[in-house]
C-alpha cells in the first residue's frame, strides 16, 4: 500500500497571533501522530513556533537558507533528503513550517514562484506536509498573488480549506512570463549559427568566459551548463543549433538553440530525467538550473530556446 504523498498547504498571516494559532495545531497534531517536524523559515517565525511549543526537542529548526538554498533545485533536493532521512527513522510522515525566502527582485521572485508550483509535482511522492508560510505585511503582492494560484489547500487556524484559486500547476508555469534580458538586445560576443563540433564550440565559449573575469568556480560552472544544454540540443533537438553569448561587467547569459520540438513538460530539470537512475541520462536540464542563477525554456513553432544567465558578482 502506498504511503503517504505530498501536501502543500498555504498559510497567510498578518501577525505572531495569526501564525500561532495555526502553526500551533500543525506541529501538535504532527507529534502526537509520531511525526517528525521541521521549521524552515525566518528567525522571526521559528521563535515564534519554538515559544509556543515551549521549546519543545522534537521540533528540528533548520537554518533558513539550509532548506531554501540560493537555486530552487537544490531547495526540491534537500527537502528530498531531509524526507528520506527522517522517514529511514522510523518517522511516518514529515511535516515543514516553511518560509520560502523570494529574495530581492523580481527576476528572484519568479524563480521562487515557479518553485512553489514546481514542487507540487516535485515532492510529489514524498510523505512531506508542507505548511508553507506568508507574512502578508512584508511579501509584494506580485508574490501573494502566485502563492493563492500554486497552494492546493488554505490554512486558517485550525482549519483548511479547498483553495479556490488553485491552477494546475503545469498550466500555471506554462503562463508565467519569460522576462526580457536587456542584454540579449546588443551584439553577441560570439554568436555561431550552426553548432557542428561541440568540443570546439566549448574552447571557444570558454576562450570568451576566461577575458572577462568572474570567479573561477562561477565560470566552470556556467562552462559546463552551456556544454549540457550544447550536447543536448545536438542530441535531441534538431538542426541547425545555435548559440548566442552575452556578457557585461556584472552578468553572463548564452541562449541556446534548436528546431525540434523542444521539452514537454514545464518541470523539466528539477530532478533527472529518469529519476534515480542516473545511467539512463536526463541530467541536462536538471544540472544546468543548479549550476546557473535562471534558466528559461521558450518553446515556438520555430523551435526552442534555452536561456542560461549567472551573475558574475
Amino acid at each position: 500500500m502506498p504511503g503517504p504523498r505530498y501536501v502543500h498547504d498555504a498559510l497567510f498571516f498578518s501577525s505572531p497571533d495569526e501564525l500561532a494559532a495555526a502553526t500551533v495545531p500543525f506541529v501538535q497534531a504532527g507529534l502526537a501522530a509520531g511525526d517528525a517536524v521541521v521549521v524552515a523559515a525566518s528567525p522571526a517565525t521559528a521563535d515564534v513556533v519554538r515559544q509556543t511549543v515551549d521549546g519543545d526537542e522534537r521540533v528540528r529548526v533548520v537554518a533558513r537558507g539550509a532548506g531554501y538554498a540560493r537555486r530552487t533545485p537544490a531547495a526540491v533536493i534537500e527537502f528530498r533528503r531531509l524526507a528520506d532521512e527522517l522517514s529511514a527513522a522510523g518517522a511516518p510522515r514529515v511535516r515543514v513550517i516553511g518560509e520560502t525566502d523570494f529574495g530581492r527582485t523580481e527576476r528572484e521572485w519568479l524563480e521562487w514562484q515557479r518553485y512553489e508550483a514546481v514542487i507540487n509535482d516535485a515532492l510529489g511522492p514524498w510523505p512531506l506536509w508542507g505548511l508553507c508560510v506568508f507574512d502578508t505585511t512584508r511579501l509584494p503582492d506580485q508574490v501573494l498573488e502566485s502563492v493563492a494560484r500554486t497552494h492546493p489547500t488554505v490554512v486558517t487556524g485550525r482549519s483548511r480549506t479547498p483553495n479556490p484559486r488553485f491552477v494546475d500547476p503545469a498550466d500555471y508555469l506554462r503562463r508565467l512570463p519569460v522576462p526580457v534580458e536587456p542584454l540579449q538586445a546588443g551584439v553577441p560576443r560570439l554568436a555561431v549559427d550552426d553548432v557542428t563540433d561541440p568540443i570546439a564550440l566549448r574552447h571557444a565559449v570558454a576562450a570568451e568566459l576566461a577575458a572577462i573575469g568572474g570567479a573561477r568556480e562561477v565560470v566552470e560552472d556556467f562552462l559546463l551548463a552551456v556544454d549540457e544544454m550544447t550536447s543536448n540540443a545536438v542530441r535531441h533537438g534538431a538542426p541547425p543549433v545555435g548559440l548566442r553569448l552575452w556578457t557585461s561587467a556584472d552578468r553572463v547569459v548564452c541562449a541556446v538553440t534548436d528546431h525540434g520540438p523542444g521539452l514537454d513538460t514545464p518541470f523539466a530539470g528539477y530532478g533527472p530525467a529518469h529519476g534515480e537512475d542516473l545511467s539512463r541520462g536526463g541530467m541536462g536540464v536538471w544540472l544546468a538550473r543548479q549550476l546557473c542563477d535562471h534558466v528559461d525554456i521558450s518553446s515556438g513553432p520555430d523551435g526552442v530556446t534555452v536561456r542560461l544567465t549567472t551573475a558574475l558578482r
